[in-house]
């Protein structure tokens, strides 16, 4: 008795200095590097990050996120940013922001994002950089369809990066592929009036690993004293929160086409009356997995550089999971690094 009532005692205690703690926090904020619109079209937004000093490379670097959650991971915090670590490394950096789409947004495609709104993105970049290629850092499905746009636009990348990037949909590896060969993807769609809501697909990602509400839990209990660790929890908590909708046409044709039929792989991708052949892509290529993902597990990763027609081609393992590649400590000294020196030695 004595036991469990000293153990109640020390939760009640630390429960309020929790209280406290969060009662001094006024806000979270996440994404701080300064940054600059320098283009916008519909509900994107192309930012220039700023740069205190002259850029030492030659070549900008064209920074395409997935269409899911947000950009903002990538400049979670100070010292857990990706965009920080390019910009200190010498990099010019630009970035595209999605936005949120809405219900007037239901019909934009696979080819509006690939044939125009990259396509713009970075004839934009090319204009304003006077340079006639420009470099793609890639992540998740920003990679896929940056790897998409690279078949087609092989003349005006320099090198691509790709991140946690799906390409080949075969695999059984992880929960949300063998799901998604069974899902109805026309009748979700059309059940959601042509928006597929980010809470949504949040809800998903949960019932993938379903322990996952339970460990935050106790990230959360286990922070509350700490301030600078209750902050890293908000952070990623606020990110997770702002996730966007997804256009309806375009999940639509992601899943059926890829996920379904795995047409970019066989050869069979159409993206607005175009064919995608992988061996388009010319351009030198580092392709980065991660050991532990569970979203985008490495099999799903590494055939593409099987498939493309790159001779300069590296496959980099990442020892962790999805997001730790780009929050994790180790990234910021291992990842970031590698990324910057291998794009350092091709700026010719």
């Amino acid at each position: 008795m004595e036991n469990l009532v000293e153990e109640l005692t020390g939760i009640g205690a630390k429960m309020l200095k929790g209280y406290q703690t969060l009662n001094e926090i006024k806000e979270v904020e996440i994404a701080a590097s300064p940054k600059t619109s320098v283009y916008t079209e519909d509900k994107l937004t192309l930012y220039k990050y700023q740069r205190e000093t002259p850029a030492t490379y030659k070549t900008p670097v064209l920074i395409v996120y997935a269409l899911v959650n947000t950009y903002k991971m990538l400049d979670l915090q100070p010292d857990r940013s990706y965009i920080k670590n390019l910009l200190s490394a010498g990099l010019d950096v630009y970035l595209i922001d999605w936005g949120n789409p809405t219900k007037g947004d239901r019909y934009i495609s696979m080819d509006d994002y690939v044939n125009g709104y990259i396509n713009n993105c970075v004839d934009f970049v090319r204009k304003a950089e006077h340079v006639e290629k420009i470099n793609i850092l890639s992540i998740c499905q920003g990679g896929t369809l940056s790897v998409i746009y690279s078949s087609l636009y092989p003349n005006k990348i320099k090198n691509l990066v790709t991140h946690v990037t799906p390409i080949d949909f075969s695999t059984n590896d992880g929960m949300l592929f063998r799901w998604s060969k069974d899902m109805d993807f026309d009748k979700l769609v059309d059940a959601n009036h042509g928006i597929i809501p980010g809470d949504f697909l949040n809800q998903g990602f949960d019932m993938l690993k379903p322990m996952m509400k339970a460990q935050k839990q106790q990230a959360l209990t286990n922070s509350l004293e700490d301030k600078d660790k209750l902050m890293n929890f908000l952070r990623m908590e606020r990110w997770i929160g702002e996730s966007p909708n997804q256009t309806g046409e375009c999940f639509r044709q992601f899943m059926k086409d890829l996920y379904q039929q795995n047409k970019l792989v066989k050869g069979e991708l159409v993206v607005g009356g175009k064919k995608v052949n992988l061996k388009n892509l010319t351009s030198p290529l580092l392709n980065i997995f991660a050991t532990e993902d569970h979203l985008v597990p490495p099999a799903a990763v590494k055939p593409l550089n099987d498939l493309v027609g790159s001779t300069d081609k590296e496959l980099y393992s990442f020892k962790g999971g999805h997001i730790g590649v780009f929050v994790g400590g180790k990234s910021q000294k291992e990842l970031a690094p590698a990324v910057t020196e291998w794009l350092k030695k091709r700026d010719k």
